[in-house]
């Protein structure tokens, strides 16, 4: 089975001699060859009992390596348990056109930021609205930025509550079965939103026009692209309300901690090529797909966020602000047990997560015990 780790070591310098490559970018290669490997330092364990011995390499922490991450993901998992109401959960996707892709690209931590932005408020004046539900609600959002072959395309993930805190304060107002807005009109106040939001960026000079986004003679053509956009159906989706609280949780962790690619999702590479498993979701079926090794880290090299970007937003009564006041009220309107969060340490996630105690020796039991520890290469 070949890692992505290889595939970056075996062609990270071809690509790198011919391609330019942004600083979140070169951090990103380095990280993922150098993961648990001597390039990063570790330390000696040794059992108490057979006197067996191991070397630990430390991880990279990178956001972009499919190794790192799980921790953290089980940490967020349980914190996240702690917040859910008892009402049912809607899955939303929001979307934008193609056609804005070289923008994103080029202008990554703006636009997902409008991306964000546009999004959240759609959602949340929508829902203070009488018309619809009449409250505050609590949105969690993921940002991804790749479909399953690799390619660009921004989109948010939305976990909404079917409720909200009334504007009193007083009181909790669920929402009907079905979500309590209609996909129509969500997509034309995004879309709305979205661009107008656009349009003030530009005259404020946060939009950069590079990557020959535009001909230096056809600066008008960005006004084009506005007035095509604002004439077109953004897509966007809602799925049915999940079983119970509980999996929501567990559904958008699939989400949150996620790299463009896993490792099991590649196949095989060969000295021009790397071929992966992909899902065709025209048909629903799972097919490989073979491209050169470069494309394939041109692909996943456009994925990488800038640095400190937070792809994990809350909003509404999940926001920091909110959280500790208003989705308190929340709970203990709806008559749900508080429960204090829980801070797990490393060993005892994986533990709580797989079963398997990392801190015991598996031939017999054993404890290990750290017995020296090695600095990175300073290479």
């Amino acid at each position: 089975m070949i890692e992505l780790q290889d595939v970056f070591t075996r062609f990270s310098r071809s690509y790198l001699a011919s391609n330019k490559v942004h600083y979140e970018g070169l951090k990103a290669i380095q990280a993922i060859c150098h993961c648990r490997t001597a390039e990063l330092g570790g330390h000696v364990d040794v059992c108490d009992g057979c006197q067996a011995s191991k070397i630990s390499y430390n991880s990279c922490r990178n956001r972009n390596c499919p190794k790192c991450g799980n921790v953290k993901k089980k940490q967020w998992i349980l914190d996240r348990t702690h917040e859910l109401l008892p009402v049912p959960y809607f899955h939303m996707v929001f979307t934008v056109p193609h056609q804005l892709n070289r923008l994103f690209l080029s202008n990554s931590s703006v636009m997902y930021s409008l991306l964000f932005k546009a999004a959240s408020q759609t959602l949340s004046q929508l829902a203070l609205d009488q018309k619809y539900l009449g409250a505050q609600i609590g949105v969690t959002m993921v940002l991804h930025s790749w479909g399953q072959t690799l390619s660009f395309h921004p989109h948010v993930h939305c976990i909404v509550p079917g409720g909200g805190l009334s504007p009193s304060g007083c009181s909790f107002v669920r929402s009907k079965k079905k979500f309590f807005i209609s996909v129509r009109v969500l997509s034309k106040v995004f879309r709305g939103k979205f661009l107008f939001l656009l349009k003030r960026a530009d005259e404020e000079k946060k939009i950069l026009f590079t990557y020959d986004l535009f001909h230096e003679e056809e600066k008008s053509s960005f006004q084009s692209l506005l007035d095509s956009l604002y004439s077109m159906d953004w897509v966007m989706y809602c799925k049915k309300p999940f079983k119970s609280p509980f999996y929501v949780v567990q559904y958008l962790s699939r989400y949150t901690h996620k790299t463009a690619v896993y490792n099991n999702r590649l196949i095989s590479m060969d000295d021009e090529h790397v071929t992966f498993r992909y899902r065709d979701y025209r048909d629903q079926k799972v097919k490989l797909l073979k491209l050169k090794a470069m494309e394939f880290m041109r692909r996943f090299l456009q994925h990488v966020l800038p640095s400190g970007f937070q792809r994990i937003r809350y909003y509404g009564i999940l926001s920091n602000s909110n959280r500790k006041r208003k989705l308190l009220t929340c709970l203990r309107l709806t008559r749900t047990k508080i429960r204090a969060k829980v801070k797990l340490s490393a060993r005892e996630l994986i533990l709580k997560a797989t079963g398997v105690d990392i801190s015991l020796c598996s031939s017999c039991g054993g404890h290990w015990c750290m017995v020296s520890s090695f600095q990175p290469n300073s290479s």
